[in-house]
């Protein structure tokens, strides 16, 4: 019997991507989006590949969709293997001029959408103390930018959610897997449908990376235990340089401001409250901006291997300080039997 993996956000961009992904490696694929239009098209694109797909609507803010969802995917495609949560929505503008309805929504479609997620996930995989969930972030949830503050702070809180989830489920010594995938700037529809208010298309700084690579980290994750997965150097970058110099980042994030303002265009309402209009497609409009590396993401275990390398040369080089020292003092012992004395 086929794994079942179910991909929240799985009509386009790296959801569909991921959804395919899935599909090509013998999985059944249940997705999860608003847009009937674009479910139904990416059904039967997924279909293609041979094996059992199931798309329903639902916002992902509303826990009780979700909810029933999963139910479906559990009686209609089998135990849910892995769990991929990946919608989102954002708003392009400074914070003065974000609405407090605005900043709800943005939360409620990033940030809690992963938890109705997770917890709906869970539901069925506790019995069976098996599974996986992933949880779909961004470079922007390790360091904010401006202009996308809702969405960063959302980001953020799915870091703290996943890390306090974890050690409630070991704890339990319950089995489930879970996993962060940190993204880098991705040539999606979505940079075409988020909400903006400056006046100006949504740009992105470069490197920009193809949505199939993020869908091939989290296939992975799908088949490899693994904390966290870092896609694209960019990623990475944005997380050692919050770490090492939280001021320096903050002076090189201000000139984000700029580099996302494109041409000149009216604003626009996105897909906030409402499904944006569009084809279910995994590319942008980037495409001359995009890097074809498909292999550029990083796990925790490389991490690790890493810090204990640098760890060991640094005791290392603390031991050979001691045995240096250790020497000098020892010979300066005995230079001060070997010399005269002098009076």
């Amino acid at each position: 019997m086929a794994r079942v993996a179910v991909v929240t956000g799985g009509t386009a961009g790296i959801g569909l991507a991921t959804a395919h992904a899935f599909a090509r490696d013998g999985w059944s694929v249940g997705i999860v989006a608003r847009d009937e239009g674009r479910l139904r098209d990416a059904e039967a694109a997924l279909r293609r590949h041979g094996g059992a797909v199931l798309a329903i609507s639902a916002d992902m803010a509303d826990v009780a969709a979700v909810n029933a969802a999963a139910d479906r995917f559990e009686a209609e495609l089998g135990p849910i293997d892995t769990w991929v949560n990946n919608a989102m929505s954002s708003i392009v503008a400074p914070i003065p001029e974000i609405t407090p309805e605005e900043w709800r929504r943005v939360t409620e479609t990033t940030y809690l959408s992963q938890v109705w997620g997770t917890l709906a996930a869970l539901r069925h995989m506790r019995p069976r103390n098996r599974g996986t969930i992933v949880q779909v972030s961004s470079g922007l949830g390790l360091r904010s930018m401006p202009l996308q503050v809702p969405y960063c702070a959302a980001k953020h809180a799915v870091t703290g959610f996943t890390d306090g989830l974890r050690s409630e489920l070991l704890h339990e010594g319950v089995d489930i897997n879970l996993t962060v995938v940190y993204l880098p700037a991705v040539n999606t529809p979505q940079f075409g449908w988020a909400r903006t208010r400056t006046g100006a298309e949504q740009d992105i700084p470069a490197p920009v990376f193809d949505p199939r690579l993020c869908a091939d980290a989290i296939l992975f994750a799908a088949h490899n235990r693994r904390r966290d997965i870092w896609v694209g150097r960019s990623t990475v970058q944005m997380g050692l340089m919050q770490v090492a110099s939280p001021a320096l980042a903050d002076r090189f994030m201000a000139r984000g401001w700029d580099a996302q303002i494109g041409a000149a265009a009216p604003d626009k309402p996105g897909n906030l409250f409402e499904p944006a209009p569009g084809p279910a497609a995994i590319d942008g409009r980037f495409a001359d901006k995009t890097t074809p590396t498909r292999s550029e993401f990083f796990t925790d275990r490389q991490r690790d291997v890493l810090v204990a390398g640098l760890a060991a040369l640094c005791v290392g080089g603390a031991a050979a300080l001691a045995i240096g020292a250790g020497a000098a003092r020892h010979l300066g012992r005995r230079r001060r039997r070997l010399l005269p004395r002098v009076f």
